[in-house]
């Protein structure tokens, strides 16, 4: 099985909350129809407005939404009638496999299929920095940064998903997308986003610190997008 992320842009004519509509019902029943063995949607919405301030946007048009897929492979023949649907949905999409790496699993607030994930879901495309190799690039994310995103943020899911290669024609060149959730409070309160929600400043200011110094040993941060969206999972991944 092979995870396939599309990242997706809207018709400026449509609001979030339609568009987000039709990607996590129409969409999604032609995908299952399809075969997809797992279906995620993540869309800005009216729910994830409130955390609109954390956006980043360094491709134009920005990116408003995320369908993660899960198909037996991703080989083109095999996969093409899922982009043919995808590309019907919506005015662009780009589509990369990836292979997903979940230090945090959602175990506070399991997801029910269809419906909205709590808090929300912050998505972020990152390039790798051309100072760095591949493997030194990966090699502090996964092996150094990893832990300090986890002991630094309210995050209480964390996937990262690391680019193999671009599937559709002239896809924008990104490196990894990453899947955070936070509590629904993190989206204004920077002291709820660094774990510091009972006001400790000295704990916020250190979180804060550590997560600043840590990311920017391996992120541009001038060159990222980053998008506050609401999480849907209409389909899980089975585990067993």
């Amino acid at each position: 099985m092979e995870k396939v992320i599309y990242l997706l842009w809207r018709d400026g004519q449509s609001s979030g909350e339609s568009f987000g509509k039709q990607l996590r019902t129409t969409l999604a029943d032609k995908l299952l129809a399809l075969g997809a063995r797992g279906v995620q949607v993540n869309v800005a919405d009216d729910a994830s407005t409130p955390g609109e301030a954390l956006r980043q946007s360094n491709t134009k048009p920005q990116i408003e939404g995320m369908l993660s897929l899960w198909l037996d492979s991703a080989i083109q023949q095999f996969r093409r009638p899922f982009d043919e649907v995808v590309a019907v949905a919506v005015p662009r999409m780009a589509a990369y496999l990836v292979t997903e790496s979940q230090p945090i699993r959602n175990t506070l607030h399991p997801p029910v299929p269809g419906q909205r994930t709590a808090g929300f879901a912050q998505v972020a495309v990152l390039r790798r920095p051309p100072r760095l190799t591949h493997e030194a690039w990966l090699d502090i994310w996964h092996n150094s940064h990893t832990q300090v995103a986890i002991d630094t943020q309210s995050t209480f899911f964390y996937v990262q998903n690391v680019i193999v290669r671009p599937l559709s024609y002239a896809a924008p060149i990104y490196d990894a997308v990453v899947e955070e959730c936070f509590p629904s409070s993190a989206m204004d309160s920077p002291f709820a986003f660094f774990d510091a929600a009972d006001g400790d400043e000295n704990k916020f200011q250190r979180n804060l610190k550590g997560m600043m110094e840590s990311v920017q040993r391996f992120i541009d941060l001038d060159k990222i997008d980053v998008v506050p969206t609401s999480q849907y999972v209409i389909k899980p991944v089975a585990t067993d």
